[in-house]
């Protein structure tokens, strides 16, 4: 079985288009998708919990 692909923070944010603060804002609020610390102190974003955040997004949105 595959990894799942983890995304790093400046990925996250391109793909979104919000800045590193807005994006820790929502994060400071629980309205940010689960980040991942590694054990170097690098963050991660799942491509599956990128994705999902961005589908509940959309439908809290209509």
């Amino acid at each position: 079985m595959a990894r799942p692909q983890m995304l790093k923070l400046p990925e996250v944010l391109a793909e979104i288009g919000m800045s590193r603060a807005a994006f820790y804002r929502m994060r400071a609020r629980g309205k940010a998708p689960k980040l991942i610390k590694l054990p170097n102190g690098q963050l991660r974003v799942r491509r599956t919990d990128l994705d999902n955040w961005i589908v509940n997004c959309e439908t809290t949105a209509a």
